[in-house]
């Protein structure tokens, strides 16, 4: 189905509160001594605002700037007979005036949206979540003239698209750098909010937060995120305009809100440039991104991990899962529980960064990276890069966790949690059966009750099949230490790391 509005985060309790702007640097009010009979003098206004035109000027030149390049996007969608309505049987038909009888009419799906020109000759980028789907796209630009746009390519991963328009002497949009962009900042977003009553809105915002990551529809575990958080109105419809910087250079493509009523409550998100420029180059050169991968599920680390590989500071992510026995990165020699900091020499602070860092590299090609382990262990390890297959969902369908105990349950008293030796979801090792809300686990392990069983599958790099071999295991670290769980979840059917400090 299209969707015309960005993408909606909901069930988030935002609170907005009313205040005044407060501009340091521009207002330079001059101070006054009085005497206590002497009324104090007012200032003359015309020699304080200054500074106010010079910034308002200033807007006004980006958005005459910007708005050219900006288009209004239009696409429909005709749905599939079997998609349809019902058809009326012929007997009802004079109860559904205008409905043809036993033929039902075909169902067309419309969307709007944003977009911007990048090139002079037709070349215009925009969401992917835009066109999703979309059978016929019509491309308005400021000037009122209106184009018959072909989709060139999707790339859903990044929900980035590329369209195209047989035109020429456009006016394409400057594209800047994300990486240079700073929180602070003052931004605008242009596009079409709300349809095309409004189109060609500029709103303006600075930037909130950078590296931010979002649960969406239609999100895969490859999906690649790095938003821009701005406080810059976005509303439906503005999905896939330009977020500008104050020198009128592209940094982000809008695409989403943070909204229970879908509509701009604050906090609005936008694509990275960097990230949409990388896509762009591929999709212009034969329609589709074909995309590498390590081969490996991560996390972002946490105080916990930092301590329990030597870091001194809380960056990198966390190697869960190492995949398929002949993935690349357990090829190269990583290890579950390894904590990615750099890639080719570049640090990485969180998952967006390592996605991006090896995501865009071709297949084949190969990567230095940089891990840490317990023990202060520090490595570079070098990585052949596969392509990545086609995306798979985010969470997979929920299995049937029914599995057998091969023993009485017990207590890992350092753990709080209560475990039996068994399977579950055909997966062998400690399934767990209850966790202490109170204890070191309780944030880290699901009870079957509450989204589990997890079955723990190793203790500090040793497997685990009895109560006996996680005892042992658990031994050799004092209270008060952090010890290593590989974790299986039975009911969705993933593996991770988890790291718990014992009680103590």
């Amino acid at each position: 189905m299209l969707r015309n509005w960005p993408g909606r985060i909901t069930g988030m309790v935002m609170a907005s509160f009313g205040a005044g702007l407060l501009m340091a640097g521009l207002l330079h009010l001059p101070q006054h001594t009085q005497a206590a009979t002497t009324a104090p003098k007012r200032p003359d206004p015309t020699t304080n605002t200054a500074a106010l035109v010079t910034m308002s000027d200033a807007f006004a030149g980006i958005a005459e700037r910007v708005k050219p390049s900006v288009v209004y996007i239009e696409s429909s969608h005709r749905r599939r007979t079997e998609e349809s309505e019902p058809q009326i049987p012929r007997e009802f038909a004079p109860f559904f005036p205008g409905m043809p009888e036993g033929h039902p009419a075909p169902r067309v799906e419309r969307g709007s949206g944003s977009g911007f020109i990048i090139s002079a000759d037709g070349d215009i980028l925009t969401n992917a979540h835009v066109v999703d789907s979309a059978d016929h796209v019509t491309v308005r630009l400021l000037d009122r003239r209106e184009f018959t746009a072909r989709v060139v390519g999707t790339d859903p991963t990044t929900d980035i698209a590329l369209l195209h328009v047989n035109a020429t002497g456009l006016t394409p949009a400057s594209l800047g750098n994300s990486d240079d962009a700073r929180v602070g900042e003052w931004v605008l977003a242009v596009g079409n909010p709300l349809g095309e009553n409004l189109s060609f809105t500029v709103t303006s915002g600075i930037i909130s937060a950078k590296g931010r990551t979002l649960q969406l529809p239609n999100q895969t575990e490859r999906s690649i995120q790095d938003f821009i958080q701005t406080d810059a109105a976005i509303n439906p419809g503005n999905s896939g305009g330009p977020l500008v910087n104050v020198r009128g250079e592209v940094i982000g493509v809008n695409a989403a809100i943070a909204s229970e009523t879908g509509y701009y409550t604050g906090y609005g998100f936008a694509i990275p440039v960097n990230i949409a420029r990388q896509v762009l180059t591929q999709l212009a050169h034969g329609g589709r991104v074909h995309r590498a991968m390590l081969g490996v599920k991560v996390k972002d680390a946490t105080e916990t991990d930092a301590e329990y590989v030597g870091l001194t500071e809380i960056r990198g992510v966390v190697v869960e899962d190492l995949g398929e026995p002949g993935s690349p990165a357990r090829r190269a020699g990583l290890e579950e529980g390894d904590v990615i900091v750099a890639v080719d020499g570049t640090s990485v602070e969180y998952v967006g960064q390592v996605q991006q860092a090896v995501a865009f590299h071709k297949p084949g090609d190969e990567v230095a990276v940089e891990i840490a382990r317990k023990g202060g262990i520090r490595r570079t390890l070098h990585v052949t890069l596969r392509e990545a297959p086609s995306a798979a969902p985010e969470i997979a369908a929920r299995a049937s966790h029914d599995g057998g105990s091969d023993g009485a349950s017990a207590t890992l008293g350092g753990l709080g949690l209560t475990v039996t030796p068994g399977e579950a979801a055909g997966v062998r090792g400690l399934v767990v059966t209850a966790v202490d809300e109170q204890g070191p686990s309780a944030d880290h392990v699901a009870p079957p009750e509450e989204g589990g069983p997890d079955v723990i599958l190793a203790i500090e790099g040793r497997n685990v099949a009895t109560v006996a071999d996680a005892e042992s295991a658990i031994r050799g670290t004092a209270r008060g230490g952090i010890i290593q769980l590989v974790i299986y979840n039975a009911q969705y059917k993933t593996r991770r790391i988890e790291r718990i400090r014992l009680n103590g």
